[in-house]
Parts: structure tokens; sequence; C-alpha cells
């Protein structure tokens, strides 16, 4: 007809500039304000406070003859104060300072050492999981007391870190327990898909089957014969109950008879070479 509009076609290039320069825009507002925001002032903030309050580095007090500070001027010794307090080379050497100094030990010492470091060596694994064990209850009963931060102020840098490696090997060992325990959820909630599935379609296919002999036995059933929905699926009882596996099979041939596919034999075919009957 001539008075009936033709569609318009656009070139490919045209859609290419259209979607760019929309893109383009859209790009734009995400970035646009970009730089214009005014950097966090972490001075005043409520993690500053709590940080501050943990460090315990405690007030000065002023002399009448001290001029009042100024906001700068108290923010800088501030900043001094936590430097000095964070200053690890001097921590490392005060804790050096404060050991005892151990004796000097003869060359027959030595080689006994170096003697029993290879016989471990030779050994690791009898050696290792005691030591695992002995950390883990050291841990866990570290963690079973509250660390508050005026005992750790009292604690050595050897203390510390000795209490930080514990610390790291309990995390280490929940994360993997708690690694395989979200392995074994995800596949029992896939077990229980699967299950839920079967129990579906099997469902369906008994309604099917009912409905289709009472329509039949009526003469109320219209359409094409099924050729497929009466196939039995040979189970053993003596299997108990069927795997992931095995529910995966079912469950096609289930979909499969449930549609009057032709592919039911194969699948059928498949299931008791593989199943039933595995060479």
């Amino acid at each position: 007809m001539k008075n009936q509009k033709k569609k318009k076609k656009f070139p490919f290039s045209q859609i290419n500039f259209i979607l760019i320069s929309f893109f383009s825009r859209m790009w734009w507002t995400i970035t646009g304000n970009f730089g214009n925001i005014l950097p966090i002032d972490w001075s005043k903030s409520y993690a500053r406070k709590l940080h501050m309050s943990t460090l315990n580095l405690g007030e000065k007090p002023v002399k009448k003859d001290e001029a009042p500070c100024t906001p700068g001027d108290e923010m800088n010794s501030e900043d001094e104060a936590i430097a000095n307090d964070l200053d690890m080379h001097a921590l490392i050497l005060n804790g050096l300072n404060n050991e005892p100094d151990e004796p000097i030990k003869s060359v027959e010492e030595v080689i006994k050492e170096i003697e029993y470091i290879i016989d471990e060596a030779d050994n690791p694994e009898e050696e290792t999981e005691p030591c695992v064990s002995e950390i883990m209850e050291k841990a866990k009963e570290v963690l079973g007391t509250p660390l508050y931060a005026e005992k750790l102020q009292y604690l050595s840098i050897m203390q510390l870190n000795e209490l930080y490696m514990e610390m790291e090997v309990l995390i280490q060992e929940l994360s993997e327990t708690l690694i395989n325990e979200l392995a074994l959820r995800d596949e029992l909630e896939y077990e229980k898909e699967l299950k839920n599935s079967f129990i579906s379609l099997l469902l369906a296919v008994q309604n099917k089957r009912r409905q289709y002999h009472v329509e039949k036995k009526r003469g109320k059933f219209q359409g094409p014969e099924p050729k497929y929905l009466t196939t039995v699926i040979p189970y053993h009882m003596e299997m108990g109950t069927p795997n992931n596996q095995s529910l995966q099979v079912l469950i096609k041939i289930l979909k499969a008879i449930n549609e009057d596919s032709p592919t039911v034999p194969t699948l059928l075919t498949d299931y008791i070479l593989k199943v039933l009957c595995p060479t």
C-alpha cells in the first residue's frame, strides 16, 4: 500500500554513534562530580576518638606560664605523640634491652641443637600435629578471655607477637571450618532442589497417566495417543536412596515422559547401562 509508512532503517554507523553518545553521557553523569567533594576530616571522626582512647596517650598538664595552644599546634603535638608511641624501631630495641642476656653457648651445645633440628626435620608429621593442636588450644584459651586495652599495654613485644600468631592460626583454622561447612550446606541445598524437582515431575507424570486412563475409559479422550506416557522406569529397592547423579538422570527421563518426547528410549537405555547395570 502506498499510504503505508515504510519502516525507517538506520545504518550501523548511526546506531553506533547513538550508543557511544548515550554511554558517554552516562559515564559523565557517574564521574562528573568526582573530585568536587571535600575530603573527610578524620581527626573529628568517631573512629579517631576510639583510636586515641585505645592508645591511652594521656594528657600532659599545661603549665601556667605556657601560652594556650591553637588547634593547629594541638594537632601537631598530637601527631608527634602518636608517632613516638608507634615507633616500632624504638619499641623493638626497648624489648630487646629489657630481656636478660643469654649465656654464650659452647660448641658442643650448638652441635647438639643442630642435631636436634635435623631430627625434627626428618619426622615433620609427628611434630607438627601436636604443635598445631597446642597452639589451637592456647589460642582458644586466649580468645576465651576478653582482651582489654589495659591488659595489652603491659605485654611485651614478644608476647604481643605470640598472641598475634596464635590468633592468626585460630582464624585460619576457623576459616577452613567455615568454608567446609558452607560447601556442605551448598551440597545439601542442591540435593534438596534435585529431590523437589524429582517429586514434582513424578507427581505430574502420575496425574497425566490417571487423567489419560479415566478419559480413555469414558471415551472422552481426544487427540493423539501418547507413546511414552506409560513408560515404566526400572529401579531396585536394595539400591537404597538414589544419589545426586542418579536423581539427575531420573529427572531427565521424567521430563521426557511428561513431554512425551522421543528421547525417552535413549535416556532409559543410558540409565539402565550406567546406573542399574554399570560395567
